[in-house]
């Protein structure tokens, strides 16, 4: 049977989602416990590849496996076994060909800015110190929705066939004292919602124009858009299924 795993977890100690040769791994330190619990090699594949550092809140993974066992008792050995960074919220039977990552019909981020400095916020947001023009920012927004390519907010020497993405939302919103961008999309470029977060604050701050945009995107160079934020005030917030990949039981 195939199900699909729901996690939430806090990237502050690991190298990303995805296994990686040398560093620890969320995706890792979850298959190590499922292999454990289910007396069986167990391997998953996540909704996304989350950079190192970053969190979410929300997360979606597939896995198959030959053992039956009860939801809700796996649950709560899960989170008994793994560490206090990652939680399991939910395991989910689902269709045999579901795919946590192809099947996935978008991905919402939230990236968070402290706008003044407070000793509980440091370790999940960014702190700007300077004022920022939330409403430049905000037209800035709705220029995303005119492209489709965003190059020029990806990662360089990346493995990716295409830089389309289908934006859906993108505004920003003053939470208290913080700045909160909610961005979401069919999918996302490696370092993409850093980037666009880096190039928005430079327009917030009035080091480029808001229309100054249309020329980066055109532009499909990295070296054009702004500075990449800082991952750790970077969350996966969302990850959304079409309604019926799930099995009634």
């Amino acid at each position: 049977m195939r199900y699909f795993i729901e996690l939430s977890y806090n990237g502050a100690a690991y190298h990303g989602w995805q296994n990686q040769p040398k560093d620890i791994s969320v995706q890792e330190v979850v298959e190590k416990a499922l292999s454990m619990l289910l007396k069986e090699d167990i391997s998953i594949m996540g909704a996304g590849r989350t950079d190192t550092g970053v969190h979410a809140s929300q997360m979606f993974a597939h896995f198959d496996t030959h053992v039956v066992f009860n939801d809700l008792n796996l649950v709560y050995k899960l989170n008994s076994y793994l560490p206090k960074d990652i939680a399991i919220r939910n395991i989910l039977k689902v269709k045999d060909d579901a795919h946590a990552r192809f099947d996935a019909v978008s991905r919402t981020y939230l990236y968070r800015i402290a706008l003044k400095k407070d000793v509980f916020l440091f370790d999940n947001s960014f702190f700007v110190k300077q004022n920022l023009n939330v409403d430049k920012m905000n037209q800035a927004s709705e220029i995303l929705f005119k492209y489709k390519d965003f190059q020029c907010f990806s990662k360089s020497n990346t493995d990716v066939k295409t830089y389309y993405c289908d934006i859906m939302k993108a505004k920003w919103t003053l939470e208290n004292d913080e700045l909160h961008f909610v961005i979401k999309a069919d999918r996302f470029l490696r370092n993409m919602v850093r980037a666009i977060v880096g190039t928005m604050i430079n327009i917030g701050l009035g080091k480029i124009e808001v229309e100054d945009l249309h020329t980066i995107i055109k532009s499909k160079n990295r070296s054009e858009a702004g500075f990449s934020v800082p991952a750790h005030a970077l969350y996966l917030t969302e990850v959304e299924y079409p309604n019926d990949i799930e099995i009634d039981e």
